[in-house]
């Protein structure tokens, strides 16, 4: 499976990316994959390789490219809890400058990196992510409804912020996937959330997976549940699949 790292133009540098992509000659549809705050790591990697293999050219940026390159902090190479509070320390700020505005402004920029890719084929584009990565998606698709065609986020914080999920909901072109860990959303949060993508008139699938703790897609974390990552592909791979001209 072919992969490179790459560097992004962006109003404000150069974003660090790395990118998966099939073996054969062909144009793939494209995919913009957004990490969890941990960022691109091994396991980030090895799931973008893991989607590449079904015939898409996955892009992941380093979307705190603004602080350094990736790791934009040190890592260790397992996540446990033990260390995740010092880890979420040191990330909080960066979290906290990467302003609604620098989202749009970079979203813009990775997509039109995305496009002209000689291995990327002509049509829409999917956009998925992890934890904050989810949001960073469902802002992407919203801010750009004509271009990306599918929208996934797994572990993320849609729809705990209300109002503002509300107002990107509305924005919506895109068909959804939202995979919602149990410790982060009730089932009353739930119906609330889907009963605001059913007024949007959005096509999606937006549920708990069950006996989940944030983060369960990530083998490098205490909270990752191996058949919660797998119900992950079971429904990220269809939507694809429906939405994106593969081959």
């Amino acid at each position: 499976m072919p992969s490179t790292m790459l560097q992004i133009p962006t109003t404000d540098g150069q974003a660090d990316a790395f990118a998966a992509f099939p073996d054969h000659g062909d144009r793939h549809p494209g995919v913009l994959m957004y990490a969890d705050a941990f960022g691109i790591r091994p396991v980030l990697r090895e799931m973008a390789r893991e989607l590449a293999g079904h015939g898409y050219y996955v892009l992941v940026p380093n979307f705190f490219y603004r602080h350094g390159p990736a790791p934009v902090i040190e890592l260790p190479e397992y996540i446990g809890e033990e260390a995740r509070p010092a880890i979420i320390a040191q990330l909080m700020p960066l979290i906290e400058a990467h302003t609604a505005e620098r989202v749009l402004s970079d979203a813009d920029a990775y997509l039109r990196f995305l496009t002209a890719q000689p291995e990327v084929g002509a049509g829409p584009v999917a956009v998925t992510g992890y934890c904050i990565g989810g949001l960073l998606a469902m802002r992407t698709a919203a801010a750009h409804p004509g271009q990306v065609a599918a929208v996934a986020g797994f572990h993320g914080p849609v729809g705990a912020d209300g109002a503002d999920s509300r107002r990107l909901i509305s924005k919506l072109s895109a068909q959804v996937h939202l995979g919602h860990a149990e410790t982060d959303m009730t089932p009353e949060a739930l119906g609330e959330l889907n009963q605001a993508l059913d007024a949007a008139g959005v096509e999606y699938t937006s549920e708990i997976y069950p006996g989940t703790v944030h983060g369960f897609t990530m083998s490098d974390t205490d909270a990752f549940d191996p058949a919660a990552l797998q119900h992950h592909w079971d429904r990220l791979l269809p939507l694809l699949g429906r939405t994106l001209a593969n081959g």
